[in-house]
């Protein structure tokens, strides 16, 4: 089945939705119910889905129907599981401190997943943050760094790499890694703690001075709950979800349909509701429910109009002579609307096809390099990139941030975090005549707006 230009419509219409219907005031308190985001949602979707399964396509439309269960799965159980911690206390709400709270969440996101530390860590931030009035940008670098980028050492710690583990790549192939990981981690904290210290200045003297003197010590809650953490890392690691591949080709067996890694997920978080605490989850961290069900509606839709965006994709990326910077290029700016993780495969397949060596799980290893980081860290490039985003943005609104809207965000991605994506290209996926100079300029950018910021907010730094 060959797709149309026109059969993107349905998914552009779907994030048109996401980005405007928010802004406008006769539409913002009806977009609001996830019932009605599901509503639209299934409006868009479902006359996809029905065209092409009459189009001779039903393998397709299963195939995405299975990736948003394992996707959504993943994402609620971790929700619930993270809903049960509680960082009890309230640190001053300094750079520095603001900083650490970055740095160890993304230090753990490749190891308990980015969804798993960003919701472990967004609530205590915004707790040693709620005495000052300016939040919104510690939210949009928890989603940076969090969220995003932090997760880029294991399958564990992002969707798109759990999913090219799925497809042979060695599970300690992505520690490789680690120098892509720690230049954009170093460099967003330095750039996060300089543009704090100038926003700590902004603060007025009273909420400052309140929030040094409403300090409480650090204390830990809820610690079963790290127990189901554990399993479900485990689970994700090592059971067996429904074999897709058999499902979409009509040659699966009754064990090719049981989701055994969703069902050990499942329990995993059941049993953090039975056996957590209430007063931690619901009087201390003030959970409900409202982020994950706007995820699950919003990603119901994405899901199935991005079908025929993702197959037309395919049939075009051929035609395009990709290279490292291409792959690179084309994944980072696709998953950061289409989701990453799907995006991820559609340019795994496609590399897969392409000469070059070495090769790991079939794909030349230069290629799955710019394939994995873009996907990853392009992932925060909107609030739809990565599943943790919208959940992250919708904890915070609920907290009473005043977060920017679906365009606002991406023009703050563009600010802060696009220089340092395209020096990742400079520097590590296609060092050249003309982009290493490029990396070199847009780090030094970033380096020279970090001092600009440290210098206009010294007076904020901690003693």
């Amino acid at each position: 089945m060959t797709i149309p230009a026109w059969g993107l419509i349905p998914f552009v219409l779907m994030l048109l939705s996401i980005a405007i219907f928010p802004l406008v005031p006769a539409l913002s308190g009806f977009w609001d119910k996830p019932r009605n985001q599901l509503i639209v949602a299934l409006i868009l979707g479902v006359p996809v889905a029905a065209w092409m399964i009459l189009g001779g396509e039903p393998a397709a439309v299963v195939g995405a129907a299975i990736e948003y269960f394992n996707f959504i799965m993943l994402l609620l159980c971790l929700f619930t599981v993270a809903g049960g911690i509680y960082l009890r206390g309230d640190v001053e709400a300094t750079p520095r401190n603001n900083t650490i709270f970055l740095a160890i969440g993304g230090g753990i996101a490749s190891f308990i997943g980015t969804t798993g530390a960003a919701m472990l860590l967004i609530r205590p931030i915004l707790k040693t943050n709620e005495e000052r009035k300016h939040v919104a940008h510690t939210v949009i670098y928890t989603i940076f760094i969090v969220a995003n980028a932090g997760g880029l050492l294991t399958p564990l710690g992002d969707p798109p790499l759990f999913l090219g583990m799925l497809r042979g790549v060695p599970f300690t192939w992505t520690f490789s890694l680690f120098k892509e990981w720690a230049f954009v981690f170093i460099l967003l904290l330095v750039s996060y703690y300089c543009l704090d210290c100038k926003i700590h200045a902004m603060e007025s003297k009273e909420d400052t001075e309140r929030d040094r003197t409403e300090t409480e010590p650090i204390h830990l809650d809820g610690k079963i709950n790290f127990l189901f953490f554990a399993i479900i890392i485990v689970a994700v690691a090592l059971a067996p979800s429904m074999n897709a591949e058999a499902i979409e080709s009509g040659t699966a067996t009754l064990t090719d349909w049981i989701p055994t890694r969703e069902i050990i997920m499942g329990l995993a978080a059941l049993a953090s509701l039975k056996f957590g605490s209430d007063k931690v989850r619901y009087d201390l961290n003030k959970f409900v429910w409202a982020p994950i069900l706007e995820v699950a509606a919003v990603f119901v839709g994405i899901f199935l109009t991005m079908i025929p965006a993702l197959r037309y994709l395919a049939e075009v990326a051929p035609k395009l002579h990709l290279n490292e910077a291409s792959f690179y290029f084309l994944t980072g700016s696709l998953s950061s609307f289409l989701d990453n993780a799907p995006t991820y495969a559609t340019f795994f397949s496609i590399a897969g096809e392409l000469p070059g060596d070495p090769r790991v799980a079939g794909v030349p290893e230069h290629y799955l390099v710019a394939i994995s980081l873009g996907a990853v860290f392009f992932g925060a490039m909107t609030y739809i990139g990565n599943g943790p985003n919208f959940m992250v943005k919708s904890v915070a609104e609920s907290d009473g941030v005043d977060m920017p809207s679906f365009g606002g965000y991406i023009g703050k991605s563009c600010i802060h975090l696009l220089p340092v994506l395209v020096a990742v290209c400079g520097f590590f996926v296609a060092p050249g005549a003309i982009m290493t100079p490029i990396a070199v300029v847009c780090t030094l950018f970033e380096l020279g707006r970090a001092a600009l910021n440290f210098r206009a907010g010294k007076k904020a730094l901690p003693a």
